[in-house]
């Protein structure tokens, strides 16, 4: 398989040379990337939170009536459920 492209080749991403890591510069050097980065990895379900992923088997017409509803489904559905329990 030799010359063949690597699977995750990207032409607009290509691997780095030995040319491009010498030039590089820590993000440090530039504060309003370094800014935009911090803040993007704060985004996300926060650390400690009361709700545990499980895997749940559910008819297809359940799932698309709260689908329906549009984003925020899955809140609607485990409300719904709250309500089914008694909480």
């Amino acid at each position: 398989m030799s010359g063949d492209k690597p699977v995750a080749f990207d032409d607009d991403n290509p691997e780095w040379t030995q040319e491009d890591f010498a030039r590089a510069k820590p993000i440090e050097e530039y504060p309003e990337l370094a800014q935009a980065f911090a803040e993007a990895r704060k985004r996300g379900r926060p650390p400690g939170s009361a709700k545990q992923q499980i895997t749940l088997r559910l008819e297809k017409d359940v799932i698309a009536r709260f689908r329906a509803g549009g984003p925020g489904w899955q809140s609607r559905m485990n409300e719904a459920l709250r309500k089914a329990v008694g909480l």
